[in-house]
């Protein structure tokens, strides 16, 4: 099948459509991951959402390019096939690139802005789940939130999250405590200053069941 496949002189078939498919369904994870703004933790060190957005982002076209350069002879019938398909999957995956590209560049931009912490917090609970604290400031406001992050090292949402009158940073300051019950489920408590109290949020149950 292969000495006949190359004889018309062509690759196999799924490599001509292999290339759009993975770009377009990178691209999907990618603007998901770019919007959606989980976190992973890899190491000890945190990977943010825009961080985790663009590494696949870059995989996915990276990838596309090596398939649509070995899929680029198709075989007898793979043209009509592609004819199909090719002009949605391409605009598409356009779509899906720019709003991936957006996504990340307003999550890396609002971490500089913010001037973005993050703290990965000791001690671990019981169950291996580890409270991660994004800590922010910006103007006369801080604010923070909290995730929960399991085995699988990604936490894909916010275990709560708070705010700080005039930009203090509690996590900074180490004005918080952090205490896990025998069932692995932790509280975190958040403290201000007389002069920059809590506003809002300064309890967090931190649960990764």
């Amino acid at each position: 099948m292969t000495e006949a496949l190359t004889a018309q002189g062509g690759p196999p078939r799924w490599r001509a459509v292999a290339g759009p498919a993975v770009g377009l369904a990178g691209a999907a994870l990618a603007a998901v991951a770019g919007w959606s703004s989980p976190l992973l933790l890899v190491g000890g060190r945190v990977v943010p959402g825009w961080a985790v957005s663009a590494v696949l982002l870059a995989a996915a076209l990276a990838l596309r390019g090596v398939l649509r350069r070995t899929g680029r002879r198709h075989p007898a019938g793979t043209a009509t096939l592609l004819g199909r398909w090719a002009g949605w999957v391409r605009w598409g995956g356009l779509l899906l690139i720019a709003v991936a590209a957006l996504g990340t560049t307003l999550g890396a931009a609002d971490d500089l802005v913010s001037s973005a912490r993050y703290h990965v917090l000791r001690p671990v609970g019981p169950g291996g789940c580890t409270a991660v604290v994004r800590e922010t400031s910006f103007l006369v406001i801080g604010t923070g939130e909290a995730y929960a992050v399991g085995r699988t090292g990604v936490a894909l949402g916010t275990a709560g999250s708070w705010t700080v009158d005039d930009g203090y940073r509690p996590f900074d300051a180490g004005t918080y405590a952090l205490r896990w019950g025998p069932d692995g489920t932790g509280v975190l408590q958040i403290s201000g200053r007389a002069t920059d109290p809590v506003l809002g949020g300064g309890l967090v149950d931190v649960d990764c069941g």
